[in-house]
Parts: C-alpha cells; sequence; structure tokens
C-alpha cells in the first residue's frame, strides 16, 4: 500500500524559509514522478515543481522559480521542497503526489497517489 506522508509546514514571516518532507513507502518508486502541489482556499490545486525519481530531472512552476528547489533522497524514500524568500501568496495546503511514468505533468489528475497535505502560512 502507497503511502506519503508530507511533514515540515507552519508558520513563516514574509522573506523566510521552510523546508517540507514527503516519505514515501509502500513499494520502489524508482519508476515514478513526484511531485508538490498546493491548495489555497477557494482555489484549484496547482502544481509547485516535480521531479523524476530516478534521473533527478526537475521541472517548477514560474511561482517558485529561483525560490523554490525540489530534491530527493533515494536512500530515505524521501522528496524535499525547500521554499526560500516566501511570499504571503505562498500559503496554502501543500500536498505531495506521485504516479508512475517518467514524466512530469502538472496537472493533479494525472496523479494516482496523494499524501495528506501540510498546511503552509506566510504572514506579512
Amino acid at each position: 500500500q502507497v503511502q506519503l506522508v508530507e511533514s515540515g509546514g507552519g508558520l513563516v514571516q514574509a522573506g523566510g524559509s521552510l523546508r517540507l518532507s514527503c516519505v514515501a513507502s509502500g513499494r520502489s518508486f524508482s519508476r515514478d514522478a513526484m511531485a508538490w502541489f498546493r491548495q489555497a482556499p477557494g482555489k484549484e490545486r496547482e502544481f509547485v515543481a516535480g521531479i523524476i525519481w530516478n534521473t533527478g530531472s526537475k521541472a517548477y512552476a514560474d511561482s517558485g522559480k529561483g525560490r523554490f528547489t525540489i530534491s530527493r533522497d533515494n536512500t530515505k524514500n524521501t522528496m524535499y521542497l525547500q521554499m526560500n524568500s516566501m511570499k504571503p501568496e505562498d500559503t496554502a495546503v501543500y500536498y505531495c503526489a506521485a504516479r508512475v511514468g517518467v514524466v512530469v505533468y502538472t496537472t493533479a489528475y494525472q496523479y494516482d497517489y496523494w499524501g495528506q497535505g501540510t498546511q503552509v502560512t506566510v504572514s506579512s
């Protein structure tokens, strides 16, 4: 049974940093693409960043380019999202997602597995 468990959310001031973690379990993810999405109140879930697990190739939404860094640790089956220079508009619930295949899609319906989400709040 695949499980994705996020952690690391919290309250941070504008300009600050957070690092989110997503621990994946239940099977090998070597053939997966994984991603971070976020959803603010009243808005649709949106792509933040994605990574191909076996190659480490990365993709970012424009909103996070230059501020966010996605990475993974194969030995710990863990994906990370380092968020720097955070803005109030980054406030959202952040979700970890996984799909079988070596393509990072930016649409949520392409992903088969989801974590429960972690709240990130950026105060101005």
